[in-house]
């Protein structure tokens, strides 16, 4: 699945006439591939050794890039930065409030939600989005064991 995900991908940004350079689609193709939501610098960090002369700069380009062609989204939590979540279907995310990590989950459109702010506040509702925090599984078991 992944692989028609990134080839669906690379289409899209060829469209939207965006050349694709090596960085771009490897830096594409770890986020099709990771399930972490992560960094700009976990990015950085996984690609560097295969390319030596790329910047954090340039990774932050190209998710930028990506953001403006549909193909990611952009997350911003407390900590002060923005992970990257390859999966723009509406979802919902999980946090581990002691190591960060960042589950999705599908959960049936809160759409009715939306329209009673609506009408409650007369807001004209665009989006919204749910996290849920607690203790993932692994922090748990360290915590217990």
């Amino acid at each position: 699945m992944s692989e028609h995900q990134l080839k669906e991908a690379i289409h899209t940004l060829k469209e939207t006439g965006v050349r694709i350079t090596p960085q771009r689609h490897a830096i594409l193709e770890f986020l099709v591939q990771s399930m972490t939501h992560p960094t700009a610098d976990d990015i950085y960090k996984a690609l560097e050794g295969k390319f030596p002369n790329m910047s954090v700069a340039t990774v932050y380009n190209n998710l930028r890039v990506f953001r403006e062609a549909g193909l990611v989204k952009e997350l911003t939590y407390g900590d002060a930065s923005s992970r990257f979540d390859f999966v723009t279907s509406d979802h919902y995310h999980a946090i581990c409030e002691h190591c960060g990590k960042i589950v999705d989950f599908h959960y049936p459109g809160l759409d009715d939600v939306e329209q009673l702010a609506a009408h409650v506040t007369g807001f004209e509702v665009d989006s919204h989005r749910m996290e849920i925090y607690g203790v993932c599984p692994d922090c748990h078991n360290k915590k217990t064991h």
